[in-house]
């Protein structure tokens, strides 16, 4: 079980990849950020995770001196990127990966996730990769969690590191405007298309059922929505209003993450002419 993992132990998961929890738990994180070692003679840190002295000293103690090829960033979530600048200057080695992403809209937040430090030396597009001695990460390009959402794949092994796009323990929040639900789904649906043997998310256990677990987070989303037009044709409604007949006895601390979600629903929805804002509510189009 996922929350039988321990912080700040190092568990080898196959012979390349090692995983480190970070101690950053929350409503949000779930037990933490999880780090992954990629390599054995030389190695990748994939998503350093927080800027917490305790975890970067793990990580320093598991590469052992080994040769860091490259800090890779799936996306910039002060969960995810902010240890990456000490690592780099102790290291030596590159912070590669998601693109830097310059937020313009003041709008709520779910939980005041970006790293404004987040700089990366090398910004990493569909197909790219970074390497060493036996194996390979290739960007796979996940936007709708984030605009700059990366997945690397494993090809030696056939594993993907899913980071926050698909989780172990969750579906992910998709927070316009950086959150994109169209984006999102199209995502999930890419990754359909792959023949990954599991999954190593930033947050929860391992997925060894990848295929399945993804067309459930589909038909999750399919289910969001149908809520949404359902309720909208009843009468026109206020997020909030939807959100308290959609998600019965959810944690109040993530009502504010469901109003967003719900949100990226309705821009999608509107993208295709199935709805418009009227005020502060919004409608089914007839």
């Amino acid at each position: 079980m996922a929350e039988d993992i321990p912080t700040g132990v190092p568990m080898t998961l196959e012979p390349l990849v090692t995983r480190v929890l970070a101690p950053n738990a929350s409503p949000y994180t779930y037990t933490g950020t999880q780090t992954h070692v990629v390599g054995e003679r030389d190695v990748a840190i994939v998503d350093p995770g927080p800027a917490d002295a305790a975890h970067h000293d793990t990580l320093l103690r598991l590469v052992a001196g080994r040769p860091v090829v490259a800090i890779v960033v799936t996306h910039h979530h002060r969960d995810h990127s902010p240890g990456a600048i000490r690592l780099r200057s102790e290291t030596g080695a590159p912070i590669v990966g998601a693109a830097p992403f310059a937020l313009t809209d003041e709008g709520p937040r779910a939980d005041d996730a970006f790293d404004p430090d987040y700089a990366p030396d090398r910004v990493l597009a569909e197909g790219d990769t970074v390497g060493g001695a036996g194996w390979t990460l290739q960007a796979i390009a996940t936007p709708g969690h984030t605009k700059n959402h990366l997945a690397f794949a494993l090809p030696e092994t056939r594993a993907l590191f899913s980071g926050d796009h698909v989780m172990g323990w969750s579906t992910s929040v998709v927070s316009p405007p950086d959150g994109d639900m169209t984006d999102y789904m199209a995502s999930l649906e890419k990754l359909m298309g792959r023949e990954d043997r599991v999954f190593y998310p930033g947050h929860g256990q391992e997925i060894d059922r990848p295929e399945r677990l993804v067309r459930g987070m589909l038909g999750h989303r399919r289910q969001r929505e149908g809520q949404i037009l359902r309720l909208l044709a009843e009468a026109p409604r206020a997020i909030p209003a939807m959100v308290e007949k959609m998600y019965v006895g959810l944690d109040p601390r993530l009502f504010g993450a469901a109003e967003r979600s719900v949100l990226a629903h309705l821009i999608d929805l509107e993208r295709r002419g199935m709805v418009a804002a009227a005020g502060d509510a919004w409608r089914v189009i007839a």
